[in-house]
């Protein structure tokens, strides 16, 4: 019976992957603009939240989470 949970793995698989790669590349969006913000004193503390906010999702998407793993 395993071939009717194979192409389930395979799907989950690379949706993770894709969850992953969209936390990196959005994360790192966010550091770069936060730091854009941050340049000038007025944005300052919103520079630093949304450069925080893309810290944290840039480590998060580095990292390997098995939450819903069997």
């Amino acid at each position: 019976m395993s071939h009717v949970i194979a192409p389930r793995r395979i799907v989950h698989f690379f949706v993770a992957v894709a969850e992953h790669a969209f936390f990196v590349i959005g994360g790192f969006i966010l550091m770069v603009l936060g730091l854009g913000l941050s340049v000038t004193m007025v944005m300052l503390p919103v520079g630093l939240a949304v450069g925080l906010l893309g810290f944290a999702m840039f480590v998060g998407g580095m990292t390997v989470q098995h939450i819903g793993r069997p």
